[in-house]
């Protein structure tokens, strides 16, 4: 059975509106389809657009918001080497930061539940935390068929 150590933090105005249960099936459901069997840890935090502004501003010097970031706390490549086994025998992943606002607006005009639209940046972001990117054409196609999957999966929940 899958360990996950997950915190999840969801600032003020938005903690009426969000489930911490979908949040945990998001993730959870998107390491299953990646094939993690190992004891994982990561945070989750679901925050405003100038929170999010903020991070892509000082971390990767882009001054707008955006919908998704992911801090990993190691590279994880194809050519980073092999998850490396901590003491503890937990793979740390880091952490992924959604704007609720964006996922709000992303939602109305693809015209799909909110909770879909959130599930899909969860997958999106866990996804760049254990080293899938989308800069060329065949790497964006296994993000989207996980990504699918998840939402396939979380929508019979």
């Amino acid at each position: 059975m899958l360990k996950i150590q997950l915190s999840i933090r969801i600032e003020k105005p938005f903690v009426s509106l969000v489930s911490k249960q979908w949040l945990r099936q998001a993730v959870k459901l998107t390491l299953v389809y990646t094939g993690i069997s190992s004891p994982v840890e990561l945070g989750l935090v679901i925050a405003g657009d100038e929170t999010v502004h903020e991070l892509n501003r000082s971390y990767r010097s882009v001054d707008s918001t955006t919908d998704v970031i992911a801090f990993a706390l190691s590279e994880r490549g194809a050519k980073a080497e092999p998850f490396v086994m901590p003491p503890d025998d937990v793979i740390h992943l880091g952490e992924v930061i959604i704007s609720y606002p964006r996922a709000k607006r992303q939602a109305e005009e693809q015209h799909h539940h909110l909770e879909r639209e959130l599930a899909l940046l969860v997958a999106h972001g866990v996804l760049h935390l254990l080293g899938y990117d989308h800069e060329l054409p065949e790497q964006e196609q296994k993000m989207r068929a996980i990504e699918a999957r998840v939402l396939d999966a979380i929508k019979t929940i």
